[in-house]
């Protein structure tokens, strides 16, 4: 079970979070994944068991991988529009509705 490999798009956050939370599936889903992947003893035989742990290893750390590079990529892109609210918000001190989106953006980060 491998992570999806949608772009992710941090403009809207709760579509931000349903990516993410799809992407934990197999977190979610490891004793499942686990009674799947080790063989019971009448398949003993017939499954490799060190391999199909491998692959299901392999899985996790690539779905862990995933996730981490996709927060990372929105946090650093949440934290410039922030820094571009800030610069913005230096000029117009009066501007109430910039300092609302400044603090959206604040909240999202």
């Amino acid at each position: 079970m491998a992570a999806p490999s949608a772009a992710a798009s941090c403009e809207d956050f709760a579509e931000f979070q349903e990516l993410l939370r799809v992407m934990r599936t197999i977190d979610d889903r490891i004793v499942h994944e686990l009674n799947t992947t080790i063989p019971t003893a009448s398949f003993v035989g017939k499954i490799d068991a060190g391999q199909t742990c491998k692959e299901l290893y392999q899985s996790l750390m690539d779905a862990h991988t995933s996730r981490e590079r996709i927060i990372k990529n929105c946090i650093a892109q949440t934290s410039s529009v922030v820094k571009t609210l800030r610069e913005e918000r230096e000029k117009a001190q009066d501007d109430v509705a910039l300092l609302k989106q400044l603090r959206k953006e604040q909240t999202k980060v």
